[in-house]
């Protein structure tokens, strides 16, 4: 892992960071929104599911167009793109076209994940392969983290929500000029046929002494939705969808509505349960970091597994015992937040291993965006459920679908460590 690689990593890890940072600051800056345009239960509710109905269409237009016409370019593109809708997001607006700001930000933000992902696992060696995929997912909450933070500086501030909503900007920027040095995938352009100027990547990046696996082999058939259910894929794209279904819907229903939901179990109201949101967010950022060890040290299937199971308990106490005391409801909170390390990274790590590199792209979009149709409908659908069920009930249905993630995984879930992505990818 040269610097260079590391830097790969580290700016393509901004997609996710992006998503975490304005996802969870909209639960924040709703507070204000809410007053301010005079927002029904239901609008809210669509201007919180607006960014995954986004998230759903661009990673799956994203990834085939991320296999389709390269890596690099999608890229750069993205990142200029949520600059920009963030910037008219902080303008005198509408509902409705908050709605729409927040889809298209969505929308560029969904097509970054199969863009980032691919590129890091293009780039980097199998060793260190979750590694650096769990810096993605560590991006994302740290992400999370930060909004929580950037939430409750500005939460008193008078009309706080347009910074907040237009502070995404900020390393928007930053990634750009990042990302313009990055050079495009050689395994990319090998499967396209241009190896000549995959030699050139490689030598940029690697030196002299490394090649490519399988050098002179030809180009693969032109990529395409097809192409990733052929051959026995579609079991990879059904598995992988669902898992990322159960693990994300709840962690997206409590980072898009965290102060109604700590103020729920009595964690505070106002600037009290933000803080609570963000105390949440460092369980979460925390546990992705042994989590990028264990992947390799424990495997790939045995810590899905066991995280699974410890995930579940967690939610069964809250949904169980909602009134408990204080600490035991930090504590099942923190078991479960803790414990999303391990398949938060494997939402992305998986469909990046179990797909070769003509169509890896658009396994990840196709993946992500299964699980995003489970997100739109359970992200609006939370504040309505939760005004009429209360907070138990809510934390036994995110339960359920953690432990079907279980069931599942106990009978589908592959191992992967130690292989090269020729191993993982094949059938």
């Amino acid at each position: 892992m040269t610097p260079f690689l590391r830097e790969i990593t580290l700016v393509s890890s901004g997609g996710a960071f992006l998503d975490g940072y304005v996802l969870s600051l909209i639960g924040v800056a709703l507070t204000q929104i809410t007053t301010h345009m005079s927002l029904t239960t239901h609008w809210t509710a669509l201007i919180g599911a607006s960014v995954l109905l986004g998230i759903l269409v661009g990673s799956i237009v994203g990834g085939y167009l991320t296999d389709l016409i390269g890596r690099k370019k999608m890229f750069v593109a993205d990142i200029i793109a949520i600059a920009l809708f963030s910037a008219l997001s902080t303008t005198d607006t509408t509902p409705l076209l908050l709605v729409v700001y927040r889809f298209f930000i969505g929308v560029f933000v969904g097509a970054d994940y199969p863009i980032a992902t691919s590129l890091i696992t293009e780039f980097t060696p199998k060793h260190h392969r979750a590694i650096s995929m769990g810096m993605v997912s560590a991006a994302w909450y740290l992400g999370a983290t930060v909004a929580a933070v950037v939430g409750f500086a500005l939460c008193d501030v008078d009309g706080g929500w347009r910074l907040m909503l237009g502070s995404a900007i900020v390393p928007c920027v930053f990634l750009l000029i990042g990302r313009c040095k990055v050079p495009e995938s050689p395994l990319w352009l090998k499967s396209k046929g241009r190896h000549e100027e995959a030699r050139r990547v490689v030598f940029r990046v690697y030196g002299a002494d490394v090649i490519l696996e399988d050098e002179e082999e030809e180009p693969k058939r032109k990529a395409g939705f097809a192409e990733v259910f052929s051959k026995g894929y579609a079991a990879r794209i059904v598995f992988l969808g669902i898992l990322t279904l159960c693990q994300v819907v709840p962690m997206y229903a409590i980072y898009t509505f965290g102060p109604q939901i700590m103020t729920a179990f009595g964690l505070g109201v106002g600037k009290s349960a933000i803080l609570g949101e963000s105390v949440l967010s460092l369980f979460f950022l925390v546990g992705s970091l042994p989590a990028m060890f264990w992947l390799n040290s424990m495997g790939r299937r045995p810590l899905l597994i066991r995280s699974l199971f410890l995930m579940a308990a967690g939610l069964l106490v809250l949904g169980l015992f909602p009134t408990a005391p204080l600490p035991v409801i930090i504590c099942a909170f923190g078991l479960y937040a803790f414990f999303s390390g391990g398949p938060g990274i494997l939402q992305w790590l998986y469909p990046n291993e179990l797909f070769p590199t003509e169509v890896r792209a658009t396994a990840v979009g196709l993946a992500i965006g299964i699980s995003r149709v489970g997100t739109i409908a359970a992200t609006y659908a939370t504040p309505i459920f939760l005004a009429s069920f209360g907070i138990g009930p809510t934390m036994l249905v995110a339960a359920g679908l953690v432990i079907l993630g279980l069931v599942l995984s106990i009978f589908m879930a592959p191992e992967t460590a130690g292989k090269s992505l020729g191993e993982t990818s094949s059938l």
